[in-house]
């Protein structure tokens, strides 16, 4: 799918990763899940521009219902960021060079607590072998997502992403699911860029959440790497109680990965950045269903179908969507659409719409649970 976009670095990206760095290879990160994941539907090029303009030209036209629905000023005409249509492999990349900007201060705390022992050639193999698995998972990955919002493509180094981040729209993925689905495309793809566009909004209207969300992930992520000395025997663990809880048919509450977390902090960190992604998750959630026929013809049938799917998954997948999480995922979706539209049937959109005015202001998990113990704390 060459014709795509690639979101590849310009050439001052070409020198040498700094000594945090180089713990994670990325590029080989990068290449291993370009290796590994499969190209999905067989397009021509026609097909292949026909559904980049199409994307393209529908991200655009999403924006306007976005305001509309939101209320946010900053939907009006937005401009901020780039909308990127890609194949798996630029899904992939584009999401190594996040997780650089995300894992770099960790990185380098954790590398400032070992200076002296860790050697040059260590941490290479020990980052060809991070890079690896990272990659396998990303592959694995690639052929799930159908869009994603990247607010920290412009802090990767060497990056020339606007100041608002990148929009990521992966034909393959979304070409796949449509004639799965047996929907009218037009229509599919719209209702998926109403989503992502929502995020895109999101950022813009809170123009802190972006360092505040990379200051959780930084505290979350120095808690996991901070603790490298037992992280084996924690993840054998976890991965014992993966293998006992999908036996027994029941699934791990947020994945075996995240159960790596133990003491107060770590859980306290977590439990931030789970409600922080279920309102920004169920927000978009409501906004895609917030159109109706007038906007996107066959809606119905579209959410119908796409609520349905998913039900026949394979053992293997089954196992990789635990220990990944993303069944956990799945719920903060609908947990955080339940929030938002509790607080809307309150205090209508505008007393919503408070959550963007500062992080104070962001609900905490109960709070995600129990709509009505955020609105009291915000006087609605």
């Amino acid at each position: 799918m060459g014709s795509m976009e690639s979101t590849t670095r310009d050439s001052s990206a070409a020198a040498s990763p700094s000594p945090a760095q180089s713990l994670i290879n990325w590029d080989l990160a990068a290449s291993t899940a370009a290796r590994l994941a499969s190209a999905g539907p067989m397009l021509d090029s026609a097909e292949i521009g026909d559904a980049v303009d199409s994307l393209r030209s529908l991200a655009d036209a999403s924006v306007p219902h976005v305001h509309e629905i939101t209320g946010l000023e900053a939907a009006r005409d937005l401009r901020d960021s780039s909308v990127l249509v890609v194949d798996r492999a630029n899904w992939a990349k584009a999401n190594t060079q996040s997780f650089a900007v995300m894992l770099k201060p960790a990185m380098e705390k954790m590398l400032e607590s070992r200076r002296g022992n860790v050697s040059p050639a260590a941490a290479s193999v020990s980052g060809a072998i991070t890079g690896s698995q990272l990659g396998a998972v990303l592959a694995f990955l690639s052929s799930k997502v159908l869009g994603q919002y990247d607010p920290f493509a412009a802090l990767a180094e060497g990056s020339t992403a606007p100041a608002g981040g990148r929009l990521l729209l992966v034909v393959p993925n979304i070409v796949s699911v449509e004639r799965q689905l047996n929907v009218v495309p037009e229509d599919f793809r719209l209702w998926v860029c109403l989503h992502e566009q929502t995020h895109r909004v999101q950022f813009a209207a809170a123009p802190w959440l972006r360092h505040h969300m990379l200051a959780e992930i930084d505290n979350l992520s120095g808690h996991l790497l901070g603790n490298v000395d037992s992280l084996m025997e924690r993840a054998s663990a976890a991965a014992r109680s993966l293998k006992d809880r999908s036996a027994g048919g029941n699934a791990p509450g947020r994945g075996a990965i995240l159960d790596l977390l133990q003491n107060p902090e770590e859980k306290a960190s977590l439990s931030h950045l789970t409600a922080v992604m279920s309102l920004l998750e169920g927000h978009a959630n409501v906004v895609m269903d917030g159109v109706d026929e007038s906007i996107i013809p066959t809606v119905k049938t579209i959410r119908q179908r796409f609520n349905d799917r998913g039900k026949d998954r394979g053992v293997i997948e089954k196992f990789i969507r635990n220990l990944l999480g993303l069944d956990a995922k799945m719920r903060q979706y609908s947990d955080g659409a339940k929030f938002v539209r509790a607080v809307v049937d309150v205090a209508g959109m505008d007393g919503f719409n408070r959550v963007w005015e500062s992080a104070d202001n962001l609900p905490t998990e109960p709070e995600i649970h129990d709509a009505k113990l955020w609105l009291d704390r915000m006087g609605l």
